[in-house]
C-alpha cells in the first residue's frame, strides 16, 4: 500500500527573548490534539525547554513544573488529553529508546513531545510536528515549525 505524504506546511518566527519564545509555544500548544506528537531540534541551551514549557501552559500545567532532563527522561501529567514530556539529552544509544518504551508512550489519545527527537527519529511518525530552534543572537532565536495543517498553522 502507498501512502500519500502531505506536503509540509512551514512556518517560520523570530523573537527577541525567552518570553516571546515561551509564547510561541503556548500558542503551538493551543493547537494540539491527542495522538499529535512534537519533535523539537536545537542546540543545547536554544531554547527547546522554554518553547515545552509554553506548549505545557497550554495544558494548565505551571512552567516550573516543566525541568529539562537533569535526572528525569520522561514526565506524564495528568491533564486532558495526557501531555508526555520527553527529553532525550542523556540518551546515548537507540537501545536505550526501547528500554524506555518510547514507542508506547507517543501517540493514542496523548500528546508526546520530545526534546532531542533526532536521537529518535527512526522512531517518531512522519506526521510529526517538528520544531527548529536556532541561535540567531544572545537572546533572538529563529523557530520554524514545519508539520501542522493549514488551518493550525495560522493560530501560531
Amino acid at each position: 500500500m502507498e501512502y500519500f505524504k502531505m506536503p509540509l506546511i512551514m512556518k517560520q518566527y523570530s523573537t527577541k527573548g525567552p518570553d516571546e519564545t515561551f509564547e510561541i509555544g503556548y500558542r503551538l500548544g493551543q493547537c494540539l490534539k491527542p495522538g499529535d506528537v512534537v519533535g523539537l531540534y536545537g542546540e543545547l541551551g536554544s531554547g527547546k525547554t522554554v518553547l515545552v514549557k509554553g506548549i505545557a501552559r497550554a495544558f494548565g500545567i505551571n512552567e516550573r513544573d516543566i525541568t529539562s532532563a537533569s535526572f528525569t527522561i520522561i514526565t506524564q501529567y495528568q491533564t486532558s488529553p495526557a501531555f508526555i514530556h520527553i527529553d532525550l539529552y542523556r540518551i546515548e544509544k537507540t537501545e536505550e529508546l526501547t528500554e524506555i518504551g518510547i514507542y508506547e508512550l507517543i501517540g493514542g489519545d496523548r500528546i508526546a513531545v520530545i526534546e532531542w527527537a533526532e536521537k529518535a527519529e527512526a522512531w517518531l511518525p512522519e506526521d510529526m510536528i517538528a520544531v527548529h530552534v536556532q541561535y540567531t543572537g544572545k537572546n533572538d532565536r529563529e523557530i520554524t515549525i514545519e508539520g501542522l495543517d493549514e488551518k493550525n498553522r495560522d493560530n501560531i
